[in-house]
């Protein structure tokens, strides 16, 4: 079982910024696609980003594309979501997941993750 931590999460204005962190607790956090998920309520879980092993390949929805930004550091088996020009439609529980693959160079984007975190809430107020 791997487990992964998100933080950063919290309460902010329109228009500002927030960093979420997730570290997995495996000495082979490279073996891993790593994805950044969202629920609201009233809403079924989504995908925001996705980035492979090797963190050359990202993958964006297009909600998201200019605002925030996917990188990992597997040095430190983390993985981080930058989200800038937050609004309010963007409050939700966000999830770190881990899906393991032998690929270097790919992107899942699909909800059959092998491991998830325990969320973090993100709320954006008008």
């Amino acid at each position: 079982q791997v487990q992964l931590v998100e933080s950063g999460g919290g309460m902010v204005q329109a228009g500002d910024s927030l960093r979420l962190s997730c570290t997995a607790s495996t000495p082979t956090f490279d073996k891993y696609a790593m994805g950044w998920f969202r629920q609201a309520p009233g809403k079924e879980r989504e995908v925001v980003v996705g980035i492979s092993r090797n963190g050359v390949k990202k993958y964006y929805r297009d909600w998201v594309k200019g605002r925030f930004t996917v990188a990992r550091d597997n040095a430190k088996s983390t993985v981080s979501l930058q989200m800038d020009s937050l609004r309010p439609e963007d409050t939700a529980v966000y999830y770190c997941a881990a899906y393991e693959i032998s690929f270097d160079d790919y992107v899942h984007i699909n909800y059959n993750y092998d491991y998830w975190g325990q969320g973090t809430q993100v709320t954006v107020s008008s």
